[in-house]
């Protein structure tokens, strides 16, 4: 097979399998919604942006097998600890949110402050790194695309993570805009809404981690 036609192969897997990670319901397309919904485009595009930079961060780590790591207890029980207290405080983020929610003029305003775009980015890439579904896919799927590809270095790496962080881009700016028309159109009561239902969805995220390390840790003492 062709150099060329393999690196093309290899960065449409990265490509589709970034996308099967963004069309799970999780924790970062409820916080792209409700930032293109209060804030308008930017900080929603950026929100997108910095979590596919934090799956980049574990894709890294997977396809060049550090995911091994994972099987040290005290790497595991770093991320069951930090894990749980940083979903823990993004829902105490959303219910403060949606108890006192902005109004869009105001959200619009903000969106152009130099200081949100910033934050959108850091908030999003903490929601990649704290999610959980992106340490199991990537510990139990990432790290096996590479080693069945017939092309191996970094070549292919490369190709593969290209695809793979084109994905997360394409995606976050396609979410954006559609949150960033609906919100003008749906008002701030749509943004407590949202807000709730990121609450519910960060603890209920929070008590699965929580619970997985306890029985994985903790009963077995």
């Amino acid at each position: 097979m062709n150099t060329n036609v393999m690196m093309i192969s290899l960065f449409l897997s990265g490509f589709a399998l970034s996308l099967s990670l963004c069309l799970d319901l999780g924790t970062v397309n409820v916080a792209i919604v409700r930032e293109g919904i209060a804030r308008g485009f930017w900080p929603s595009f950026l929100v997108g942006v910095g979590s596919t930079f934090g799956d980049l961060t574990y894709a890294v780590l997977a396809t060049t097998g550090v995911s091994l790591l994972l099987g040290i207890t005290a790497v595991r029980w770093a991320l069951w600890i930090g894990g749980t207290i940083v979903l823990l405080y993004f829902t105490v983020s959303m219910i403060r949110a949606a108890l006192k929610p902005k109004s869009l003029d105001t959200a619009e305003g903000e969106a152009g402050s130099g200081r949100s775009l910033p934050r959108s980015f850091f908030w999003g890439w903490g929601l990649a790194i704290a999610s959980p579904t992106a340490i199991l896919w990537f510990a139990t799927v990432g790290g096996s695309v590479i080693a069945k590809s017939p092309t191996q270095g970094a070549e292919a790496l490369t190709a593969f993570l290209a695809g793979f962080f084109s994905a997360g881009i394409v995606w976050s700016c396609a979410m954006a805009l559609l949150s960033a028309a609906s919100g003008r159109r749906l008002g701030p009561a749509f943004v407590r809404t949202i807000s709730f239902l990121s609450a519910a969805l960060f603890l209920y995220f929070a008590v699965e981690v929580f619970l997985d390390g306890y029985r994985s840790f903790v009963a077995p003492l």
